[in-house]
């Protein structure tokens, strides 16, 4: 125990290929499936099933290839346990900054601080590829906000109403942003390029995502 917490005993470990993305898409379904049946608003409604949530990981496996996705998973000895993705910026002028996306952790594995874990490992990933600006959404009050403001996040400001839980329900959400030791505008240009031709990759709100259904589409983009 530390500070009245178990310590963190996942792995938590990059998928640097699309391939291993893909060899990993049910335990992450079951992960997202958990995740928002716990009430996470994570661009999907309650009714979400494990074929879509599975669909939805496939549809990444092309953006972590290109270097335009990474992948952090944690697992333990019962299996996936937890994940993050960081978007890196793809227009000429945003180069320099990335977003943090898809944060979780499943149920049986809170409070051990693998939230913690699992972001560290994003930001360290994010700037070794030159990023020098992180951003984020995530529902305003929720464990996650919490989270990232002891991380050290820089709130920025609230957007009433901006999703809906898997319930349905309306809630704001807050923007939240870090500045990284990294240098150079060009730098996460530079890395995108070399990642990608290498074929090697590096829980907000997602308002859109929920179309009915179980929100889940081919070609869903990653936030």
């Amino acid at each position: 125990m530390t500070g009245g917490r178990t310590a963190v005993t996942a792995d938590v470990s990059r998928l640097r290929t699309g391939g291993e993305l893909l060899a990993a898409a049910g335990p992450l379904a079951d992960l997202l499936l958990d995740t928002v049946h716990a009430g996470a608003s994570l661009g999907f409604l309650e009714s979400l099933d494990r074929t879509d949530a599975a669909e939805f990981w496939r549809d990444q496996v092309s953006a972590v290839d290109s270097g335009l996705l990474a992948v952090w998973m944690a697992r333990d000895a019962g299996g996936v346990t937890g994940t993050i993705g960081v978007r890196f910026g793809d227009k000429p002028n945003g180069r320099h900054r990335a977003e943090i996306v898809k944060l979780m952790v499943h149920r049986r594995a809170r409070g051990q601080g693998l939230g913690r874990a699992l972001l560290t490992a994003a930001e360290e990933g994010a700037t070794r590829r030159g990023t020098r600006l992180l951003h984020l959404d995530t529902e305003t009050g929720s464990p996650a906000e919490r989270l990232y403001r002891a991380a050290g996040w820089e709130r920025a400001g609230t957007i009433p109403d901006y999703a809906a839980d898997p319930y349905g329900k309306l809630h704001p959400t807050t923007l939240y942003y870090k500045r990284t030791g990294a240098a150079g505008v060009g730098g996460g240009a530079e890395a995108i390029a070399a990642s990608a031709g290498a074929g090697a990759a590096v829980g907000g709100t997602d308002p859109g995502a929920p179309r009915g259904g179980s929100g889940a589409r081919t070609g869903a983009p990653y936030a």
